[in-house]
């Protein structure tokens, strides 16, 4: 009886497995004469290294290599797959990060023309409210949190779609995703840098309006 191992690293289903005499497949199942992969265990981490060099020697003394020639095999330890692995994931990283830092960019220039659009269309009310006695950090300051405003909702509105994508994954995929407290944290701090950086601008502009000029303004 062989005890239940689960799913591997890499989402694989130990347990859904045949095991038969190597000769039986062979001979019904793949038709051929030679072993295409052997598993092999070391005793410790310690002695892989070891082990690696005795079946390299076994190999090679099995296939009758010389000394000058290569190996015609391969031999991958688990560390080795997992260096692989490792590699993969970072490659992908390094790619859905492009992908948000060029979402970011493109959503940032998109709050900053909104606010552009407002402060054209509310170019008299700024007058106004100059002219009265508000100050340039004032009206700096309600642009500025208006855009923080835009910028935030778009942030919930992404979080919610990002929570309801992964339990959909979870539920449909059988995948187990995980979304920890930290990269909502992230991801709302993210949200008020775009905020201020992409709204200064257009904040800026409407602090410096001529009160006189923006009360003529049609």
């Amino acid at each position: 009886m062989i005890k239940e191992k689960g799913q591997s690293g890499f989402g694989q289903d130990q347990d859904d497995v045949v095991i038969a005499p190597f000769s039986s497949v062979q001979n019904r199942i793949s038709g051929n004469d030679y072993l295409q992969q052997i598993f092999v265990s070391a005793q410790s981490e310690k002695q892989i290294t070891s082990a690696v060099n005795e079946i390299k020697y076994c190999l090679r003394l099995s296939h009758k290599l010389f000394d000058n020639e290569e190996d015609d095999f391969s031999i991958n330890t688990q560390s080795e797959i997992m260096e692989t692995a490792k590699s993969i994931s970072g490659s992908i990283t390094l790619l859905l990060a492009g992908i948000a830092a060029i979402s970011l960019i493109v959503g940032g220039i998109g709050i900053m023309n909104i606010m552009l659009v407002s402060v054209s269309e509310r170019t008299k009310e700024i007058g106004i409210r100059l002219a009265i006695g508000a100050t340039t950090f004032d009206v700096m300051l309600q642009f500025l949190i208006e855009s923080l405003t835009l910028s935030i909702t778009a942030g919930i509105i992404g979080v919610i779609f990002g929570l309801i994508l992964s339990s959909l994954i979870s539920s449909f995929a059988n995948i187990i995703t995980i979304v920890s407290s930290s990269s909502i944290i992230i991801a709302f701090f993210v949200c008020t840098l775009i905020g201020i950086f992409f709204g200064w601008y257009p904040a800026r502009k409407a602090a410096r309006l001529n009160p006189i000029e923006a009360l003529r303004y049609e």
